[in-house]
């Protein structure tokens, strides 16, 4: 080769590694590039459904591309979670997950086609959801006193609708359950939606649900609350009182939602995400539209991936003693 031809050829290598060099962090700076496929592993409208929209509606601004929700409904959520779990990890399918599909599902199916803490890359904790105990408007007992009474007389007889075996629904009325000492008659839905239509037409008895699906309802006078299993009132519930209150200090409960990522998403990806996370619980409209539905907004020091990690690891070893007796 002449001179011109080693000149050429240095000056052309020279360019590509340029490009090299400059392609890798070009990729990571341009994500996303497309629309975002975020699972809701049940029926819209539910509580995991709505807390999604709204934070994801922000989030989208933030990374400015489109986040669609895709409603996955079955086996308690764990049907739309083993999807995510089985997706590609570039950052562009997530899921909403919960207590239930995150911590619950472990004990609760031997067979469980994914693991929380090996199989997802924990991106950020949305909201804290509590949980009420709901029943039919003109179910008889007038508060929680008569209530576990009316349950233990009638518990061959009264049901309590959930939304799939491991969903939220059904693992704080299992331990409600528990605490009672009965066993109803549980009626299944492919949704926590679908369940609270079915409580408002008067089709089942009771279900314990998270706050976020019920506000509207009790305040419109379609369904009854007994009481909120938390050590403290709810705003947006003054008159309803805590298990405490009501005489069963016993049971205490209060759900979660949160987006995870397939494991071995990429580091600078999931940050991206848990930064448009922290973001959207920054922004007023955000959190007062989670407030008025009772939320409970996470601390700071709560929003980070390392910190929902934790949370899952924690709320397995928590749930797993108390729902293996089910199985």
């Amino acid at each position: 080769m002449n001179g011109y031809g080693r000149s050429l050829a240095s000056g052309c290598l020279a360019v590509l590694a340029g490009l090299a060099l400059l392609s890798a962090p070009a990729k990571a700076q341009t994500y996303p590039t497309r629309n975002i496929t975020m699972i809701v592993p049940f029926a819209a409208g539910g509580p995991t459904d709505v807390i999604a929209r709204i934070v994801t509606g922000h989030m989208a601004q933030t990374l400015g591309q489109t986040i669609i929700i895709e409603n996955v409904v079955g086996a308690g959520g764990t049907t739309a979670t083993t999807r995510a779990a089985r997706a590609a990890n570039d950052g562009y399918t997530l899921i909403t997950g919960h207590m239930g599909t995150h911590a619950a599902s472990v004990p609760l199916y031997p067979k469980l086609a994914y693991h929380p803490e090996k199989d997802f890359e924990p991106v950020g904790l949305l909201a804290g959801t509590p949980i009420l105990i709901l029943a039919r408007k003109d179910l008889p007992p007038k508060d929680l006193k008569e209530f576990i009474a009316y349950v233990k007389a009638n518990e061959s007889k009264v049901n309590a609708a959930h939304a799939g075996i491991g969903s939220v629904s059904n693992v704080s009325c299992e331990l409600l359950n528990s605490v009672l000492g009965v066993k109803p008659i549980g009626v299944p839905f492919n949704g926590t939606g679908p369940a609270m239509n079915a409580l408002v037409a008067g089709q089942v008895d009771y279900m314990c649900d998270q706050i976020v699906n019920a506000v509207p309802q009790i305040n419109g006078g379609t369904i009854k609350a007994y009481a909120v299993a938390t050590p403290e009132r709810n705003p947006s519930l003054p008159d309803v009182p805590t298990t405490t209150e009501a005489g069963l200090p016993a049971f205490q409960a209060q759900a979660w939602n949160a987006i995870f990522a397939p494991k071995g998403t990429p580091a600078d990806v999931v940050a991206k995400l848990n930064d448009a996370v922290v973001k959207a619980l920054n922004d007023e409209g955000v959190r007062k539209r989670l407030l008025d539905l009772g939320s409970v907004i996470p601390a700071p020091a709560d929003r980070t991936p390392a910190a929902l990690g934790t949370l899952v690891k924690n709320e397995i070893a928590k749930w797993t003693p108390v729902l293996k007796p089910v199985n």
